[in-house]
C-alpha cells in the first residue's frame, strides 16, 4: 500500500473546471476527499498542471515490444513505455490475423487484462474491407461473420473491450448487433462504406469511428460517405490521432467542431517504435520501415500505425491545435475511460478513483506520472 501523500500548488483539471494552486491528497493508491496525515509529505507543483492519467483505446505497442506477436515481457515493456509517457490505462490493439492466430492472442491479452495491466483487447481486424485495408494483411481479411466475431470474443474471456469492422461487408450490421449485445464497442473503421450504410450501423449499435479520416472514404460533397455520418451522430465517440501526420490540423479542429469535446477521444494508434526510435519493424506479417518518426510499410508505403504517445498528443493539442485544457482532457481521458465504463476508477481526479494522474510542466511537458498511487516518473527526481 502507498503510503498518503499530498500534491499541492498546481492547476489542477477537475471535471468541474481548472482550479489554480489546487491541492491532492493521496491516500494509498486512491484520491482522498479527507485530510490528509500531519505527517504526510508533500510535493510542490507550483507552475505545473495536474491532470488524470491518460486514457488508450487504441495501440498495438511501444518501447519496441508488439502487443500484436510478442510475448508476455514484450506485452509489459511496451505497457511500461507508454506509462512514462502518461498512458496510465490501456487497451492492447491486435491487426489481422489466422482467427487462430488471433484467438490465441486474445488468450493471452485477457490474462494481462485480468491481472489489471490492461483495459481489455481490441480487435482491430480481420473484418474490414480490402479496399480500405491500410496496413492490414489483405489475403488475411474476412468477412465479419457473427460466428466468426463470437469466436474471438470466447476467446478474450470477457475482456474484450472493442471490435474495428466495416459494416458494409456481408454480416457486418448482425456483427455489429452481436457486439452491441455482448457490451462490447462497435467501431466503425477500415471501411468504405456509404453514408446511408454507416447510419444503418450506428441505428444496429455502433458507437465509436476507429480513427476518424484515415482508413475511409473522403468526405464529399456529393458522396459524404462515413466521415459525415459519424461526426453528425451524437452516439458516436469518434477517435483522432493527433501526431501531424495522420490529420492535418483543419481537420481535427473540423472533428471538435462538429463532434464537440464530448464525443472525440485522443488515441494513439502506436505500433512498437513508439517511445523507441527510427528502424524496421513488423505490424503482425507486414514490413514496416520507420522514419523521421513516421511509420510506413515497406510495401506500398501505407501509413502503419504511429510512434505517437499521448503526452505528445496532449501537447500539440495544446500548443498547435490551441484547444482548451479542459477540452484535451476531456479526449484524453475522460471520454475514452467512459467508453471502456471504467470511468468510475479512472478518467478524471475524483475522489474514491484510481491516484492516476500525470504532472505537466507550464509548457505542457511531461514532468510525472503516478499510477494507483505510485509514482512511475518522479516529478521531484526530473
Amino acid at each position: 500500500m502507498a503510503p498518503s501523500k499530498v500534491l499541492a500548488g498546481a492547476r489542477v483539471v477537475l471535471p468541474t473546471g481548472i482550479v489554480h494552486d489546487g491541492r491532492v491528497i493521496i491516500d494509498g493508491a486512491r484520491i482522498s476527499g479527507g485530510q490528509a496525515p500531519a505527517d504526510a509529505p508533500v510535493t510542490d507543483l507550483s507552475g505545473h498542471w495536474l491532470v488524470p492519467g491518460f486514457v488508450d483505446l487504441h495501440n498495438h505497442g511501444g518501447g519496441g515490444a508488439s502487443f500484436t506477436s510478442g510475448t508476455v515481457e514484450d506485452v509489459l515493456r511496451g505497457i511500461h513505455t507508454h506509462r512514462l509517457h502518461g498512458t496510465t490505462t490501456v487497451v492492447a490493439s491486435t491487426v489481422t490475423g489466422d482467427m487462430h492466430g488471433l484467438a490465441e492472442r486474445a488468450g493471452m491479452l485477457s490474462e494481462l487484462a485480468e491481472q489489471g495491466d490492461l483495459a481489455g483487447i481490441h480487435f482491430e481486424g480481420p473484418f474490414i474491407s480490402p479496399c480500405r485495408k491500410g496496413a492490414h494483411s489483405e489475403e488475411l481479411l474476412r468477412d465479419p461473420d457473427p460466428a466468426d466475431v463470437r469466436k474471438l470474443l470466447d476467446a478474450a474471456r470477457g475482456r474484450a473491450s472493442m471490435v474495428t469492422l466495416a459494416p458494409e461487408l456481408p454480416g457486418g450490421l448482425d456483427s455489429v448487433r452481436l457486439l452491441a449485445e455482448h457490451g462490447v464497442i462497435a467501431a466503425i473503421g477500415h471501411t468504405d462504406a456509404t453514408y446511408e450504410q454507416t447510419q444503418a450501423a450506428i441505428d444496429a449499435g455502433a458507437t465509436v469511428a476507429t480513427h476518424l479520416f484515415n482508413a475511409m472514404p473522403a468526405l464529399g460533397h456529393r458522396t459524404p460517405g462515413p466521415i459525415a455520418a459519424l461526426l453528425e451522430d451524437e452516439r458516436i465517440t469518434v477517435e483522432l490521432i493527433n501526431d501531424g501526420t495522420h490529420l492535418h490540423p483543419a481537420s481535427l479542429e473540423l472533428a471538435f467542431h462538429h463532434a464537440g469535446p464530448g464525443r472525440v477521444a485522443f488515441i494513439t494508434d502506436a505500433m512498437d517504435a513508439a517511445g523507441f526510435g527510427d528502424g524496421r519493424y513488423m505490424l503482425g506479417p507486414l514490413e514496416v520501415e520507420v522514419a523521421d518518426g513516421v511509420a510506413r510499410l515497406v510495401e506500398g508505403g501505407s501509413i502503419a500505425g504511429s510512434t505517437l504517445t499521448l503526452d505528445r498528443a496532449f501537447q500539440r493539442a495544446v500548443t498547435v491545435d490551441r484547444l482548451p485544457v479542459e477540452d484535451i482532457v476531456a479526449a484524453i481521458s475522460a471520454n475514452p475511460a467512459r467508453l471502456l465504463g471504467v470511468y468510475d476508477r479512472v478518467g478524471s481526479l475524483e475522489p474514491g478513483k484510481d491516484a492516476d494522474l500525470v504532472v505537466l510542466d507550464a509548457d505542457f511537458a511531461l514532468k510525472g506520472v503516478m499510477r494507483k498511487g505510485v509514482w512511475v516518473v518522479d516529478p521531484q527526481l526530473r
